[in-house]
């Protein structure tokens, strides 16, 4: 198999990747909500032939391609939920659902996964193994969509899975990977103070909330300063607070919400432990009462050496060298670790930012976007890993840079 004839395909599909992402850019649909997106997603996959599921933990969609030849088996994910959020783009495909956008590239790893499928759909006989193309909903939103795929099946016989993500901080045409930590474990706090309110003018009589709360809330902010090993990064961020209602009034009560970042588990272990001394404890050196709850989010990411080297491997063939470049641990979360618990793999992030078309927005923004070209060096990586991983790192490199230089 010539992987020339592959980078060709997929470069002569483009238009029809840019469409397919214009479609769910303009017709997103939020987390666990997703009718539309994986109706459209199984279409096209039916049509490849391949073997689909529907349905899958709810609302994913999984396509199988068996080859030809008798192999091992990789898997590739992508996620298609969206954002509440105002597009406020001025393109031609912006958001046409108020309220809901693609602001975080989920729409472009869709669209570059279902390019792979294509291409390798058409050279199936010659694949030594087999590919799971896995489309997951509501990555968004805790519990997330890829447990439940998980605990559906969506592994059952997969040896190794890859996951990329589209990164607009980064230009386009780089590539970024790390070994071990790669995101952090997201979890979230809620606490409630009870105090006793009154009347502004007479504090004494009062227990207030507001104080008892802003002494927590500076609490809190200890347990990464002073309880935690420096060497392991951790975050403790309090996002609101509430409380009171008037300007003469003590609260009685008040509401205090945040979240927990971590990749160490003992470490996340210990922060869940001391918030909830913490509250207790203050609250009742003020006279005040309290009750928290600690919700476990998603796990950190932890990307398995081998496969992230081998990522990086093919990164610096396809690539130049220079784009190519191991990133440091980011904080956000992603659920794409719990496929990491099952199987080896890694998950990457392909630079998407460009000035020159106003792709310059970060994730999450009202005014997110990325260059398309990402989905062609989405796809190429991806079609390398598939091709590499079941030769079993027969690759050749050489092969590789004179179908990249045949078509400059």
């Amino acid at each position: 198999m010539k992987i020339e004839y592959l980078f060709k395909r997929l470069h002569k599909i483009y238009p029809e990747l840019v469409q397919f992402r214009r479609d769910l850019h303009m017709y997103p649909e939020l987390s666990f909500e997703e009718v539309n997106t994986p109706q459209k997603i199984t279409h096209y996959l039916n049509d490849l032939g391949l073997e689909v599921k529907t349905g899958v933990g709810g609302r994913g969609v999984v396509g199988l391609l068996k080859g030809g030849k008798p192999g091992k088996t990789v898997a590739l994910r992508a996620d298609f939920d969206a954002l509440p959020i105002q597009d406020e783009k001025e393109v031609e495909y912006k958001s046409r659902v108020p309220g809901v956008m693609h602001a975080c590239g989920h729409d472009i790893h869709t669209a570059a996964l279902l390019g792979v499928a294509r291409v390798l759909s058409e050279v199936k006989e010659e694949i030594e193994g087999n590919v799971v193309f896995i489309h997951q909903f509501a990555e968004e939103k805790i519990p997330g969509g890829a447990k439940l795929m998980i605990e559906d099946g969506c592994l059952d016989g997969v040896d190794v899975i890859y996951g990329a993500h589209v990164w607009s901080p980064e230009p386009i045409g780089t590539v970024g990977m790390g070994e071990g930590p790669m995101m952090a474990s997201m979890d979230s706090f809620e606490i409630e103070i009870y105090g006793k309110g009154g009347h502004g003018a007479t504090p004494h009589v009062t227990v207030d909330s507001v104080v008892v709360g802003s002494q927590l809330v500076l609490n809190l902010q200890q347990i990464v300063s002073r309880r935690i090993d420096p060497l392991k990064p951790a975050v403790v961020t309090v996002g609101t607070f509430n409380a009171g209602q008037a300007f003469n009034v003590i609260s009685g009560s008040a509401k205090i919400i945040g979240t927990v970042r971590s990749f160490d588990e003992s470490v996340r272990d210990l922060i869940e432990e001391s918030i909830g001394k913490i509250t207790l404890s203050t609250s009742k050196g003020a006279g005040a009462s309290a009750k928290y709850n600690y919700t476990r989010g998603y796990p950190a990411v932890l990307n398995h050496p081998e496969e992230t080297n081998r990522v990086e491997k093919l990164a610096n063939v396809l690539f130049e060298g220079n784009k190519v470049k191991r990133m440091t641990p980011i904080m956000g979360g992603e659920d794409f670790s719990y496929y990491l618990q099952k199987v080896p793999g890694t998950f990457f992030f392909i630079g998407g930012g460009n000035p020159e078309i106003d792709a310059v927005y970060p994730h999450h923004n009202s005014k997110f976007d990325v260059d398309e070209r990402s989905m062609l060096i989405t796809g190429q990586l991806f079609i390398s890993l598939v091709l590499d991983y079941l030769s079993e790192g027969a690759i050749n490199p050489v092969q590789i840079q004179e179908s990249l230089i045949s078509k400059k």
